[in-house]
């Protein structure tokens, strides 16, 4: 085969470029755990700036709404900048006050309904020690505590907390450390999400530019593609799940005025809130539900949990497909599916990413496949033209 001075240099690229990957693929695999330890410190570095990223990304759903629908017409306000800083501050605004609204009604409930379950412990506490052996017996489970050596179980209880009292308060300390890096973090991504959002066109217009001058032509339009599709899922997503917490929130409180279970604004604005995180954010919001309902009554509790159930069943099989099928192009078993991986992967924030990311993949994968079709079926014409003559 004669090769030129042009394909021989490009061949070379190739085989280096080959084994270089086969090179790294090997030492990754025999220093596995040094690559994960790695790749786990990377990921701790920039996570603010993912978490910002995703910031701007859910803030930008509703400064949209603003910018397109509320000022389009506006005569008064033609500068963008203003229009952009007014659209940040209308969203803002809106996202705290619901933040708010649900912290002022479910923190307060669930104090007291902490402080509930306390007295009830230090009422049967006293109530135990008053009792004879007797009237212990004939309580529940009143054999099982006559059983137990209590001194005993108390004289273990010191020992442990006097040989894991240092631990106790490296673990404290640790967490008080956590908890401060974690307001630092928050405080970085906040920065960075407000400067994303100010400079979200210059940044564009970079991005496209670096792809486009750095990377290979059919690549860079494949990559600027997939970036659009990703973008509009991701927007589409975030509005069928406000979308669709609103009604879960709104049925959830109404079903419980129906049944009288108590607390229920606050239940059903926390099952709503955490019904933006996909498929299972719902039964998080109803778990903390149920516990505090079951301070006032364990029937009502239980009650809440079948109608929850029932509830949950009708929104993941009749509402949820009706309002995310629009707005995403994926099928509630690829929503599992990647609602599921997402989580496995990084939590809740994986949870929120998944479901754009895997609508994105599938609509990819459906335009390259209706395109090899199509491809196929002209060859097949062709073909059929030329056996024909």
């Amino acid at each position: 085969m004669d090769l030129t001075p042009k394909k021989r240099k490009r061949l070379t690229y190739w085989v280096i470029g080959v084994a270089a990957a086969c090179i790294a693929i090997i030492f990754g695999l025999k220093n596995i755990d040094m690559v994960r330890e790695t790749f786990s410190w990377i990921i701790g570095l920039i996570m603010p700036l993912i978490i910002g990223l995703i910031i701007a990304l859910i803030i930008n759903v509703p400064m949209r709404f603003f910018e397109k629908i509320l000022f389009s017409k506006s005569t008064k306000l033609k500068n963008p900048k203003i229009k952009t800083v007014i659209s940040f501050t209308v969203s803002l605004i809106l996202i705290l006050g619901i933040l708010a609204g649900v912290v002022w009604l479910v923190i307060p409930e669930l104090v007291d309904a902490v402080a509930v379950i306390v007295d009830g412990a230090l009422e049967f506490i006293d109530r135990i020690s008053g009792m004879t052996k007797e009237e212990i017996a004939q309580l529940p489970l009143g054999k099982l505590l006559l059983d137990i050596d209590w001194d005993k179980t108390l004289s273990t209880l010191q020992n442990w907390i006097k040989s894991q009292g240092g631990e106790i308060v490296d673990t404290a300390v640790g967490t008080v450390s956590s908890v401060a890096t974690g307001i630092y973090d928050f405080f970085i991504a906040i920065v960075f999400a407000v400067y994303i959002i100010f400079n979200k066109a210059t940044l564009k217009r970079q991005v496209v530019r670096l792809v486009r001058v750095w990377v290979p032509e059919n690549i860079a339009d494949f990559t600027i593609h997939a970036t659009k599709i990703l973008g509009k899922n991701f927007r589409n997503f975030v509005s069928g799940q406000s979308l669709e917490a609103v009604i879960l929130g709104v049925l959830c409180m109404l079903g419980m005025l129906i049944l009288r279970i108590p607390y229920a604004p606050m239940v059903g604005a926390l099952v709503g809130v955490t019904a933006i995180i996909p498929v299972v954010g719902g039964f998080i919001g109803a778990g903390v539900g149920a516990f505090m309902i079951l301070t006032v009554s364990p029937v009502k509790a239980m009650i809440f949990l079948i109608f929850i159930l029932v509830l949950q069943q009708i929104e993941g099989n009749v509402i949820y497909p009706k309002v995310m099928g629009s707005s995403v192009s994926l099928p509630s078993m690829w929503i599992l599916a990647a609602v599921t991986i997402g989580g496995g992967i990084a939590g809740a924030v994986g949870m929120l990413l998944a479901v754009p990311v895997a609508s994105t993949i599938y609509t990819l994968v459906g335009e390259a496949t209706n395109k090899r079709e199509n491809k196929n079926a002209e060859i097949e014409t062709k073909t059929e033209i030329i056996d024909q003559q």
